[in-house]
């Protein structure tokens, strides 16, 4: 096995997606993914303070995975409640994840790990 990919195997998901640099240029291509999908593109029509949202993705993100980061915000099922996603919103924001890290040549392994936690979020997300 060459360095590198041990360095991926043994490596926490935050160093895997690149820490905060990586994390940071992810969400900038998921939010730019969402704003050009049909599907989601509603739901960011009158969010006021973009930046923020995209900070809080961020911090969100690096946290969760296992970065210095501290996030602040509230959790996925109270910051989800009352907008009713539907499944296949949520499906719409999977994909536009998932291109995100394909887009960044993440492997798939890691890909797998995120892809994982999406699921485990999902009934925290749909229909609240």
């Amino acid at each position: 096995m060459k360095r590198d990919e041990l360095d991926v195997a043994s490596g926490s998901l935050y160093d895997r997606l690149g820490r905060a640099e990586g994390i940071t240029r992810l969400v900038d291509k998921v939010m730019a993914a969402h704003l050009a999908n049909p599907v989601v593109a509603p739901r960011f029509q009158n969010v006021k303070d973009f930046d923020h949202t995209k900070k809080m993705a961020c911090d969100f993100f690096c946290a969760g995975a296992g970065g210095p980061e501290q996030y602040g915000g509230k959790d996925m099922l109270a910051a989800h409640r009352g907008m009713n996603i539907s499944e296949q919103e949520y499906l719409a924001v999977t994909d536009d994840i998932m291109g995100a890290l394909q887009s960044e040549k993440i492997d798939p392994a890691t890909q797998k790990d995120v892809l994982a936690i999406i699921y485990a979020l999902k009934g925290d997300i749909i229909r609240q």
